[in-house]
């Protein structure tokens, strides 16, 4: 039997999006610090398709940190570098707290500023989408967890983008997902304990609208190489990584975020596809190689390829991060074409139309001269989303995962 709480217990809830790298990170310059050796930019997708629902609770009758995932605890997860570096960083930020008295609305201080560094929290937090299958989930849910931490304390930055500097201790790619839009992440430097490693916003969500994307979930499974340990093993035995960092990507981040504002798709979709093959060919050029792709993902990629040149120009482009799931980016006047031919070629949920495009013969040709032949299961699910904005307030009653009177997760999986 639970025992009833003698102090209040505070609560709030966020959603944060996922994002998916078109200029793609890899490899830490600092560890301890979660920094990268090179800057990245990131696509925030919408969270009406793909996000992570966080509640963060805190009272003072709370005596340990605990920590639900997906409805289940995690046992110590909460005494973890990545989970303290987030929660310890907003709480040395939050001024007072107040409390509202419901019968003579007398406002009084329930935590002082000083109290919040002795104080513990409960988190619960669930995807809408797979754990750990190459969808930055973790930079959703630790996005979505500074996020809750900072709605519920109020705490302010002292600094431009210190928050995203607090959950990119979590998941280095957590900081790009604090925005919407097309999002860089800085690399910095060691300089103030690289507090100018952080996320910003180069456009916002509305910038693009006809921006579409489609993401083809190849496999739900957890990979079988962790991004951590893949990155360690490249930054040690891989030669074209740091050749890279030093010369590649500087010029693309520019060039894609020029590309990105003209709106001029080709561009934009040549540099994502070209940055994708050479962050899988840095997987490669790793020692033993790392495999992130899978048959499915090279046959979609070849697909892709078909579509486009079959059109003349880039109307589709590929990027995967390290797993075997593909995400299309793709104007919406051509999203129906890509639609059906996925749908033909890997059918799966996801991608039902009211209105089937019918696919030229010529296209489907050219499809199937890629040795590609359709089959059920390749795909599990589609996804379709679009460009988003950073995290949301959501409602502690209607969507919140931690019981306002116990104080404990009331998340349950469906299904």
């Amino acid at each position: 039997m639970t025992t009833p709480a003698t102090h209040p217990i505070f609560l709030a809830t966020v959603s944060a999006p996922t994002n998916i790298a078109v200029v793609k990170y890899w490899g830490k310059a600092d560890e301890h610090y979660n920094t990268p050796i090179n800057s990245s930019c990131s696509v925030t997708l919408h969270q009406d398709d793909l996000r992570a629902v966080t509640t963060v609770a805190v009272s003072k009758d709370f005596v340990q940190d605990r920590l639900w995932l997906n409805g289940v605890e995690v046992p110590h997860a909460a005494t973890s570098r990545r989970f303290r570096a987030c929660v310890d960083g907003v709480l040395a930020l939050a001024p007072d707290k107040y409390h509202t008295d419901d019968d003579n609305n007398n406002k009084t201080v329930a935590i002082a500023q000083h109290e919040w560094p002795t104080l513990h929290v409960h988190v619960s937090s669930y995807n809408t989408f797979p754990t750990a299958a190459g969808l930055a989930s973790s930079a959703a849910g630790y996005a979505a967890l500074v996020a809750a931490l900072v709605q519920l304390t109020g705490a302010t930055e002292t600094f431009p983008g210190e928050f995203s500097t607090l959950a990119r201790q979590g998941s280095g790619s957590a900081c790009r997902s604090l925005y919407g839009g097309l999002v860089a992440w800085h690399a910095g430097t060691a300089d103030e304990q690289w507090r100018d490693s952080r996320a910003e916003q180069l456009a916002d969500e509305a910038s693009w609208p006809a921006l579409r994307a489609v993401i083809a979930v190849v496999s739900d499974a957890q990979k079988d190489t962790a991004s951590t340990a893949g990155m360690q093993a490249s930054v040690k035995t891989s030669p074209l990584l740091a050749f890279r960092a030093a010369h590649v990507v500087p010029q693309r981040m520019q060039e894609l975020t020029q590309a990105w504002r003209r709106r001029d798709f080709p561009v934009f979709g040549k540099i994502t596809m070209q940055d994708s093959n050479q962050f899988h060919a840095t997987c490669l050029d790793t020692y033993p190689p790392i495999f992130y792709m899978n048959d499915v993902s090279r046959q979609i990629i070849r697909i892709v390829t078909a579509y486009n040149d079959y059109a003349g120009e880039i109307r589709a482009a590929y990027t995967l991060d390290a797993g075997p799931n593909v995400v299309l980016y793709v104007l919406e006047p051509h999203r129906p074409v890509l639609a059906a031919l996925l749908r033909h070629f890997f059918p799966a949920s996801g991608l039902e139309e009211q209105n089937d495009e019918v696919l030229d013969p010529a296209l489907v040709h050219a499809a199937e001269a890629t040795g590609r032949v359709p089959r059920d299961g390749d795909v599990r699910h589609y996804y379709v989303t679009r460009p988003g904005p950073g995290p949301r307030v959501l409602d502690n009653d209607a969507d919140g995962t931690i019981d306002p009177h116990t104080g404990l997760n009331r998340y349950q999986p469906s299904g």
